[in-house]
């Protein structure tokens, strides 16, 4: 099946940058979209939620003048992200906004909801639903999304355990429409595999948290620099969800990273954290790729890199088979 075209329109990558809580906002997006990827941002960084609908407005009007003043190198379509979830008290509000402005896309999280989908489906964009397992991707697909996420062990913030491996082709198995692959996707070799395996595109996160335009703290990207796979825990203590955060940050806070209490599902709630310390604030979500990131740099620069990377592993895997 082939892809929406908005889902291909003006990409240098097979990317969408995933929303990072707190961290994503209009320059770091923008930054993406004009770099030639999938630029995301969840609705709740908008805070006030009068502020939403000025990130909207604003994101429309520098998307617009930028593609009248580079037709050579138009930027590529926005995501925002939808939590839908009985916490988000936003959501009704958020989700008439992305109607008003239409956004083109829009990632839905934590709960599959048909009249989301219907929402989005009256102007004409898409929603991609991301999930854990075959089971939240068939109930998502049969409650009308257009696509999946699939989000693999090794993702930043809220992950599954499953290897991408698996989780990719049960997915296939029965479902041919639009398929990313999250989880430790840090370098343009990994792109390719995502695709290897059945995946359209990659949903990227970590990176871009040490980039220039992202809203995190100078000592939350030089942690992504400096740690690797092994500084990763993985914990639903904070949010009530499992996800993958940075040990150093938990540390920070006073708690031992590898004795952490397993935290009560049902009270899962994003405007509060347990035990005092806010995730995603004072506990940083990372994902376990982030070996590969070495430095903070632009979006522009992490973007070229990544392409980079992806060429060659193409050129790579074009060569002759060993004798």
């Amino acid at each position: 099946m082939a892809l929406p075209p908005i889902l291909t329109r003006n990409l240098r990558l097979p990317v969408v940058a995933s929303p990072l809580f707190i961290i994503s906002h209009p320059a770091l997006t923008l930054a993406q979209c004009k770099a030639g990827v999938i630029g995301a941002f969840p609705a709740l960084n908008a805070r006030p939620e009068s502020q939403f609908d000025e990130w909207l407005a604003m994101m429309t009007e520098d998307l617009a003048a930028h593609d009248a003043a580079n037709p050579d190198r138009p930027a590529a379509p926005f995501a925002v992200n939808q939590i839908v979830h009985t916490s988000n008290k936003r959501l009704e509000h958020d989700l008439m906004l992305c109607v008003k402005y239409k956004v083109p896309i829009v990632i839905s999280s934590l709960g599959a909801v048909p009249e989301v989908n219907a929402a989005v489906h009256s102007y004409g964009g898409i929603v991609l639903h991301d999930v854990i397992n075959n089971r939240h991707a068939n109930s998502a697909i049969r409650k009308g999304a257009d696509g999946l996420i699939a989000v693999a062990a090794g993702a930043g913030g809220h992950a599954g355990t499953l290897s991408p491996f698996a989780l990719v082709q049960e997915i296939r198995e029965w479902f041919d429409g639009p398929l990313l692959l999250a989880g430790a996707i840090a370098n343009g070799g990994a792109i390719l595999a995502a695709q290897a395996m059945g995946a359209d595109m990659a949903y990227i996160g970590s990176p871009f948290i040490a980039t220039d335009e992202a809203r995190a703290s100078d000592a939350y990207k030089q942690a992504i620099v400096d740690c690797a796979s092994t500084d990763i825990v993985y914990s639903n203590y904070f949010t009530g969800v499992a996800g993958n955060y940075l040990k150093p940050s938990v540390k920070a806070v006073g708690l031992d990273p590898d004795n952490l209490p397993v935290a009560d599902a049902s009270k899962m709630d994003f405007e509060q954290a347990v035990g005092g310390a806010k995730a995603w604030k004072d506990i940083w979500g990372s994902g376990q790729g982030i070996g590969a990131i070495k430095a903070v740099e632009p979006v522009e620069a992490l973007v070229e890199r990544l392409k980079k990377e992806y060429d060659t592993a193409r050129g790579r895997l074009a060569l002759p088979a060993p004798v």
